[in-house]
């Protein structure tokens, strides 16, 4: 027997629909019947799962609004073991109980839903481990009817799913057991014993214990304070109470006359603190030597104390007593710090310009006469001679013959080549000239023309108040002496190799605010030429000290040579003639201009992640031109690949929170 729902409705005066009524009957109706009907009179799209099965007999004796009516039909479900999901866009699913917390159910926030819808919702534990709390939840949630809970240690949430008035009233109680106890915060300043070695010790015996404290409560937390040498002590009562009886139970004057302490250092170096330590010991010595201090301490007041350091684990081990422990700790806390650094980037940059010019007419005679200046670089003497050994010549020799008769035989001789292609070889420029009865013109031409273009980026990095130093060249091998034995004999040359290139020596010192004050030392040297006893080496070089704000550029001068030399050398009286006097001199002109800039910019690193972007940027810069240099290829080798750095990927990627989540999640679904 079917009995459907009757359906009443109270209309306007202007004909329009104002409410609907409903009063449900049904008597062994066949469920997935029941479904279609609630789905008609609710004008909604709903979907059955095929195990959902079996009929059903319900009556209301009341009229149902449209929303009592909607819960009632979840109620019937519900009973039945069965639950609707609602899909986002607004179609409901009907399933069995057991299969929908598997569903895509809808995360809420607050109590907008109190029936049996299937929800879920993400509750944050503040006081409470949630590993803890889930296990009694898990006993009062509907676990047969979809159920389910769920606990993130890292977040300290819960996760709940279930039927909204289930769900609700489990959050209703987490809110009831999420409470804050009795925590206050105590400090108990010491007289005797160290701050951070009373922590040391307490930990050690929580830790040892390994036990929580009773009730599930947090177990209570100590700090040190050694700046004021005091214990904070936070949590519950009687564990307060517990620590601070314990703390002054073990804040007792020692029965010997000093005590002994191992200190670590994280940064700063034993060596160096010894010395600073000793001073400040001396002077605490001096500062109590009062007469009230010496009857604490005995007739003697003896106050020896003993600093020491051991390299290989980089600690001090100092025996002091309690009091002037306590200030040597005090002083090693405050140098004990991370020191910042300095990175340097210089650019230097060079540019020379030289120009030279030479022109001149030599007259020159095979008897080595003629026009007797050197035109630059060769001789005219040489050169007459040159000319005259280059010559083929006939000698006549006159022998006697067997008979008495003296015999005139005549013999050509080959010129000597050599000397004149060694004059020639060092001559420079255009040479020409020309030779007649043993008379002749040499026209000698030169034009020089010298650009220089030097650019260096040395960058340095180097912590406050230490040198750096950096080059960039060779070493070049000067003679300093000769030595000969006895006899002229085993001869031997000392030589001293010199640095030759780029250097820059730089120690920087962080003042007050961002400002860094720079003691620097900028050498540019190179190789000039050969000189008769050595080499010549040119050498600009800058010393000074400057102050820089963090960040900003300075330039340290500009060493600038400009140099104009014109010389003419000619022949008196004929080397005056107009224009035909040209014939007669040589004239040489020369520019040179030579400019030398140094640029300087500082950047303060105080901590780690400021030197990792640098050295990333960095990194990827040298990186990025062996790839340009790499997809070039390489020649005559087009299957064979240049080396290059890997890539720099040190970034930490870190899951996304479980909001983060379920929000992708809910685009996921959307799209």
């Amino acid at each position: 027997m079917v009995s459907l729902a009757s359906l009443s409705t109270t209309w306007l005066s202007n004909g329009q629909a104002y409410a609907a009524e409903y009063q449900p009957n049904f008597k062994n109706t066949e469920i997935t019947e029941f479904i279609n009907i609630v789905g008609k009179n609710l004008r909604k799209t709903i979907i059955v799962d095929p195990n959902v099965r079996g009929k059903i007999s319900i009556r209301s004796y009341d009229l149902l609004t449209e929303e009592q009516y909607y819960q009632f039909f979840l109620n019937v479900l519900q009973v039945y073991d069965f639950a609707v999901v609602e899909m986002p866009n607004g179609i409901l699913k009907v399933v069995r109980s057991k299969d929908a917390k598997s569903s895509n159910i809808p995360v809420v926030e607050g109590t907008r839903f109190d029936g049996d819808e299937m929800i879920t919702r993400v509750v944050p534990v503040y006081n409470v481990p949630v590993r803890e709390l889930a296990p009694i939840l898990r006993q009062l949630n509907d676990q047969q009817g979809g159920g389910n809970v769920v606990s993130h240690d890292p977040s300290n949430v819960m996760m709940l799913t279930g039927r909204a008035a289930v769900v609700n009233r489990l959050v209703e109680l987490i809110e009831r057991v999420d409470q804050a106890g009795d925590e206050e915060v105590e400090v108990i300043k010491l007289k005797y014993a160290s701050a951070s070695e009373m922590v040391r010790i307490i930990e050690s015996i929580n830790n040892s214990a390994g036990k929580q404290a009773a009730g599930g409560k947090a177990p209570p937390r100590i700090v040190a304070d050694d700046r004021t040498n005091s214990v904070i002590v936070s949590g519950d009562v009687k564990a307060r109470q517990r620590l601070i009886n314990l703390i002054e139970r073990m804040d007792q004057e020692l029965e010997s006359s000093g005590n002994t302490r191992v200190i670590f250092l994280n940064y700063a170096k034993a060596e160096d603190l010894v010395q600073v330590l000793q001073g400040v010991s001396a002077t605490i010595q001096a500062e109590g030597q009062g007469q009230a201090q010496t009857q604490r301490r005995g007739a003697n007041g003896n106050r020896d104390v003993s600093i020491d350091a051991h390299e290989d684990s980089n600690s001090l081990v100092i025996t002091a007593e309690p009091d002037m422990m306590r200030s040597l700790e005090e002083v090693i806390r405050q140098l004990d710090v991370r020191r910042a650094q300095v990175q340097v980037e210089a650019i230097i940059v060079e540019v020379l310009e030289s120009d030279g010019v030479t022109l001149g007419v030599q007259w020159v005679s095979e008897d080595g006469g003629g026009t007797q200046f050197t035109n630059g670089v060769i001789p005219v003497g040489s050169l007459g001679v040159a000319l005259r050994e280059a010559e083929d010549r006939t000698v006549t020799r006159t022998t006697t013959s067997a008979n008495g008769v003296p015999v005139e035989t005549q013999e050509t001789i080959e010129g000597n080549l050599t000397p004149l292609a060694q004059l020639l070889g060092g001559a420079n420029g255009l040479i020409a000239g020309v030779i007649e009865n043993g008379w002749g013109a040499v026209v000698q031409a030169v034009s020089n023309d010298t650009n220089s273009n030097i650019l260096a980026t040395p960058h340095l990095t180097t912590m406050d108040n230490e040198e750096a130093f950096f080059i960039v060249g060779q070493e070049v091998p000067i003679i300093t002496g000769t030595t000969t034995g006895a006899n002229n004999s085993n001869p031997f040359q000392t030589v001293e190799r010199q640095e030759v290139g780029i250097k820059l020596k730089v120690t920087p010192q962080i003042n007050e605010g961002d400002a860094v004050q720079m003691t620097i030392e900028q050498e540019v040297s190179s190789v000039s030429g050969a000189t008769s006893v050595d080499i010549s080496i040119n050498k600009r070089e800058i010393k000074t000290t400057v102050i820089v704000d963090d960040g900003g550029t300075i330039v340290l001068g500009g060493l600038i040579d400009d140099d104009v030399q014109e010389s003419v050398s000619k022949v008196p009286l004929l080397g005056d003639i107009p224009i035909l006097g040209h014939l007669f001199k040589t004239t040489s002109t020369s520019k040179r201009k030579r400019n030398l800039m140094v640029f300087l910019r500082p950047t303060i690193v105080r901590d780690g992640v400021t030197m990792n972007e640098i050295s990333h940027r960095k990194y990827n810069y040298i990186r990025a031109q062996q790839l340009d240099r790499q997809s070039q290829g390489i020649p005559l080798m087009p299957y064979t690949d240049g080396p290059d750095l890997p890539a720099w990927d040190d970034k930490l990627t870190l899951p996304p929170s479980f909001e983060e989540y379920l929000l992708e999640k809910k685009k996921a679904e959307q799209n």
